[in-house]
């Protein structure tokens, strides 16, 4: 007989599911799992990350599932701290992330209905909105299923965050570890995931093997199943246009000649013109116009076939002529082998040369005005120079309002699960934390040499900038690049478009962002020439520490990126605002 902790007992189990990093803040109730951490970790290489807030942490736990394909997994004190990372947890929820949420709770003679306590919360009710499963671990032999349970819930189907609910007393009880044994994965769950139908994959090859002009478009779940190579090789093969959604940047390389940049106009135009649409792994939000005519093809005329993890997800926003419902590697590699059989290699349709020049048009206004020599720095130049200065495979996290539609623009992307972005939460203040997560990541994966870089409004980097002693820390050296126009600069474009410029709070005080992070250790620099950039992000590198460039934009010019008005619409939809004076 084998007695040890339930505390004990989770941290075994969290080493049988190959955990590298618990991210979290410590609390009285936290600390036998940290304490677990401490004494079984260092010889099974798991580590307890502290950052500065529990939203970070949420976060880092995040952005390591979006780099490494693991779950990330995080933990919170009870109270409070498991409320603090609700903000973190939402995004990984709305982007389909799978992370395991870990929140210490009153002893269970305590809680539901809690009876006065100080710091007594409800944590599962206010977990439910953001995660895909919970539970209260309400006995201590209980652990290893509930744990193992987790975990197939975070990674079956669409995949996305789970929540535990740990009461203390549990981690104090005494369970026979013999008896409820710690498993590997493959003892409770299936490691390979479903394939389609294969009658369906037939008709899908049918469909794509007769058609003029096909089209592939990636969502996150490419990314998620890591099948970007089955997704380039079945495009090449039909010579189809690809196209991804904004948050599945990264699936093809960007300067690949049939990848069509997301909502480009060569991207809408070839959306518009093809006749057989694959989709895969992806739900078509309102970034993807919801996958209506005119961005994409009349309903009736133009056939879709769309494949992905979840059922529910079929035919979501756009009625398909064929739902497959399996992973998307797995479906993609049969769909391949299946089209290969009825016809041979295609040459790319002949519109798709009309959509790359269309699309690099497009492009050649913004880069020219990447070139842009004027003072203050106008916000292309910054991001033109920031992107030539890093290599294609660098990790790169973009946050903020419009800094983030300027990154856009001109901050390509060219590998898998190299851009780190909460494309369908919008959510600020990921920057800091997904790019420390994400050099955490890349360190992991065997690449230490892999440089990360952030691109952040000066709004946003406020959120977390404080976890730049957390980088410094963890020594994780990432470049930080601020663009500083001191205010939230959507918000106030958005007040000039429609406001008739009546600003309310939406201007920042003039702050030194580069002697902030001198004053936590690490390089600091302020930039106002744009023939500093450059100069300035090398001595960032060569500092060999977290770095941030504070980078004096034109706030004027920054107030309205082109598209801001496209989005704002997309965002108030059916309310009208009325002009007053």
């Amino acid at each position: 007989m084998a007695e040890i902790m339930g505390a004990e007992l989770l941290v075994k189990c969290l080493i049988k599911e190959g955990v590298r990093y618990v991210f979290g803040v410590p609390g009285d109730q936290c600390n036998p799992i940290t304490d677990a951490i401490y004494r079984f970790g260092k010889d099974a290489g798991l580590e307890f990350v502290m950052t500065r807030h529990e939203q970070a942490a949420a976060h880092m736990a995040d952005a390591w599932a979006r780099v490494t394909g693991r779950p990330g997994v995080c933990l919170g004190t009870v109270g409070p701290g498991v409320a603090d990372l609700v903000p973190g947890v939402y995004p990984a929820y709305a982007d389909s992330i799978p992370i395991v949420v870990l929140g210490a709770q009153n002893q269970t003679w305590r809680c539901y209905p809690e009876h006065g306590s100080m710091q007594a919360l409800d944590q599962i009710p206010l977990m439910t909105p953001v995660t895909k499963w919970r539970a209260m671990v309400n006995c201590g032999r209980r652990i290893p299923h509930l744990v193992q349970w987790a975990f197939r819930a975070a990674l079956s189907g669409r995949p996305g965050p789970v929540y535990l609910d740990l009461p203390s007393d549990v981690l104090c009880e005494l369970v026979d570890e013999d008896e409820y044994p710690p498993l590997l994965p493959y003892h409770y769950r299936a490691l390979q995931p479903a394939a389609g139908d294969p009658e369906l994959i037939a008709q899908a090859a049918d469909m794509l093997a007769n058609a003029d002009r096909p089209l592939l478009h990636a969502g996150g779940g490419v990314l998620r199943s890591a099948a970007w190579q089955e997704f380039i090789e079945l495009a090449e093969y039909l010579g189809a246009a690809m196209t991804t959604s904004l948050g599945a940047r990264g699936v093809v390389p960007e300067d690949h000649p049939l990848c069509l940049i997301p909502s480009s106009y060569g991207a809408l135009g070839a959306q518009a013109a093809a006749d057989v649409v694959l989709l895969v792994g992806g739900r078509l939000g309102d970034l993807d116009f919801w996958g209506r005519p005119p961005a994409w093809g009349e309903y009736g005329q133009q056939k879709w076939i769309q494949i992905d993890i979840s059922g529910e997800s079929i035919g979501l926003n756009r009625p398909v002529d064929l739902g497959i419902v399996g992973d998307a590697k797995a479906c993609l590699r049969a769909l391949l082998s299946a089209v290969k059989e009825r016809t041979p290699r295609r040459q790319e349709w002949a519109e798709i040369t009309d959509a790359r020049e269309a699309m690099e048009g497009w492009l050649s206004g913004y880069r020219e005005l990447g070139q842009c020599d004027d003072v203050p720095i106008h916000p292309l130049r910054l991001m033109q120079e920031v992107r030539s200065f890093f290599p294609r495979n660098a990790i790169v996290s973009v946050d903020g309002g419009n800094t983030a539609v300027w990154a856009f623009y001109l901050n390509r992307i060219y590998e898998p699960r190299t851009f780190l972005w909460p494309a369908d939460s919008g959510h600020l203040g990921t920057g800091v934390p997904y790019a420390i997560a994400g050099k955490l990541a890349a360190k992991a994966l065997g690449h230490p040499d892999t440089p990360v870089y952030c691109i952040t409004g000066d709004g946003s980097f406020g959120f977390n900038g404080i976890e730049l002693e957390t980088a410094r820390r963890m020594n994780a050296p990432i470049v930080i690049i601020i663009a500083n126009d001191s205010a939230w600069g959507m918000i106030k474009g958005g007040q000039k478009l429609v406001y008739n410029e009546r600003y309310t709070g939406v201007d920042l005080s003039p702050v030194r962002y580069d002697l902030f992070a001198q004053a936590l250790g690490c390089y600091g620099e302020r930039v106002t020439e744009p023939d500093q950039i450059r100069p300035a992000l090398q001595r960032a590198v060569d500092s060999g520490l977290p770095a941030v460039l504070d980078v004096v934009v034109d706030s004027e010019i920054n107030l309205v990126p082109p598209d801001l008005e496209i989005l704002d619409g997309l965002w108030m939809e059916g309310c009208e605002i009325q002009p007053r004076c």
